[in-house]
């Protein structure tokens, strides 16, 4: 099991043919590429569409899945592809009365005609949050590395901007300065209990903000406008406000756990601050002592009233860390916490999506017996090669920005991040580039997965690109 497995029983040779592989991934990139009215617009899911199963949707173009894609076309400067496949996300942006604003999910071309999924399409007909606050990052990150200030301050993309606030900053029936969302909203798109303000949603809400900061910022230089600065101090407040709101009640360690255990409960009145959310020491799990040791540290999944999520979610603190909500002492103890548990979590397949999973009993009642998430599967604690990228940019972008800091824990996460590509050197190409796999260590190409994903491909390409070829790019995510 997970818990007797140990990274250094590994062998993890180099692969001698590293340069061929890169190679042959580049080459089944390009072939994921679509074109749309002539010029190339983004990636389709997978390379299978539609020949095995024509009820799949993985032959369309979906925003989240083309996130590494189009950074990963910026770091090659192809950034023609990229502007185009903004621009088309701008045009289907909704404006129906119940998602306006919304960005699609994804999108495809039938009979010459557009069509966008704003959840309408999905298995739990639930409007994709992570699309519409993955957008203006994007945006930021084209305009801010290409220089193409003009399409930045376009009337297009700052109208789509104020569209995007008017939905994600308006008064809600609670005071806190989250983005309150249904189950499936986000990468994790079945039931899994992640109702509420899940972390990365959160968390990309603070980089969809500080994005959207930049990019009318940049619409300021040319013009004054008061509704414009109104706009800019709001944002800005929600920022700050949603930071430290993050860091006060998500952020766990070993001495907060200790606080959370003795807080009182049953609070009233003025006195609540102490424990807002009326957790009770009860609801903090078995594992979580081990888990954390004495110098690690984690943003938990969620805080709800009395039902705060204790489950470790990869995507969400890898963007914390990407994105500067994590402070850098912060970040470091997150790598701790990641290198003392790197047998749940980076394993023989990096990197885990979340941990632990929900056994049998648990898996029913809060996912409805989903047979895709059955335990160790795909979100249910699966192993996504697609994450690594994301962890190894965190811990290369910090190591880049912060030389002198903790050098010998640096050099470890380094040395990490390595082993871990190296093993998808050598295991990728001889699993068909699979969409995710199965088990406690992540040995099994997943029951259901997909081969020639596009994200495990331009995932293993990023890594690629960042540690071998050019780690300057890490500075785009300085936001």
């Amino acid at each position: 099991m997970a818990e007797r497995f140990s990274q250094k029983n590994l062998r993890v040779r180099p692969s001698s043919d590293e340069d061929k592989i890169v190679t042959n991934a580049k080459k089944h990139f390009e072939k994921t590429l679509v074109e749309i009215s002539g010029e190339l617009v983004g990636s389709v899911a997978a390379l299978e569409h539609p020949t095995k199963n024509l009820k799949l949707n993985y032959g369309e173009i979906f925003l989240r899945d083309n996130v590494p894609v189009m950074i990963y076309l910026i770091t090659q400067k192809r950034y023609d592809i990229v502007k185009k496949f903004l621009k088309v996300c701008l045009e289907l942006q909704s404006t129906n009365y119940q998602t306006r604003g919304v960005f699609p999910t994804s999108f495809v071309e039938e009979k010459g005609k557009l069509i966008g999924d704003y959840g309408q399409r999905s298995i739990g007909r639930i409007t994709s949050a992570d699309a519409s606050l993955w957008w203006p990052i994007l945006c930021w990150f084209y305009v801010n590395k290409s220089g193409d200030h003009s399409f930045g301050k376009s009337q297009s993309v700052q109208r789509g901007i104020q569209l995007l606030l008017d939905l994600v900053l308006h008064p809600t029936f609670e005071g806190i300065p989250v983005l309150f969302v249904p189950d499936c909203s986000f990468m994790i798109d079945r039931p899994m209990d992640v109702w509420g303000a899940p972390l990365e949603v959160e968390v990309l809400l603070h980089g969809c903000l500080k994005s959207c900061i930049n990019l009318m910022e940049l619409s300021r230089e040319d013009h004054v406008s008061r509704l414009l600065d109104q706009r800019l101090i709001l944002t800005s407040q929600w920022v700050e406000d949603l930071r430290s709101f993050l860091l006060k009640h998500y952020w766990v360690t070993s001495q907060t756990m200790q606080i959370l255990r003795r807080r009182p409960t049953e609070q009233y009145g003025d006195d609540q601050h102490f424990n807002e959310f009326n957790v009770q020491p009860q609801v903090v799990p078995s594992w979580l002592q081990d888990w954390l040791e004495n110098g690690g540290g984690y943003l938990i999944g969620n805080i709800r009233t009395g039902r705060p999520d204790f489950r470790f979610y990869s995507l969400g603190n890898s963007l914390a860390c990407m994105f500067g909500v994590l402070p850098s002492e912060e970040q470091r103890a997150l790598f701790r916490l990641v290198l003392h548990n790197r047998q749940h979590l980076m394993a023989q397949m990096p990197m885990r999506i979340c941990h632990p999973h929900m056994d049998v009993e648990e898996w029913q009642n809060k996912t409805g017996s989903d047979p895709k998430n059955w335990p160790w599967s795909y979100h249910n604690g699966g192993h996504w090669p697609s994450l690594l990228w994301y962890f190894g940019a965190s811990v290369l972008l910090h190591q880049k920005k912060f030389p002198t800091e903790d050098v010998i824990l640096m050099e470890e996460m380094r040395s990490l991040i390595e082993e871990s590509y190296w093993c998808q050197l050598n295991q990728l190409p001889k699993q068909e580039w699979a969409e995710y796999f199965d088990g406690p260590t992540g040995t099994w190409v997943g029951q259901q997965s997909r081969t020639y994903q596009t994200w495990t491909i331009v995932g293993f390409l990023l890594m690629h690109h960042f540690l071998r070829e050019d780690n300057n790019d890490l500075d785009m995510f300085n936001l």
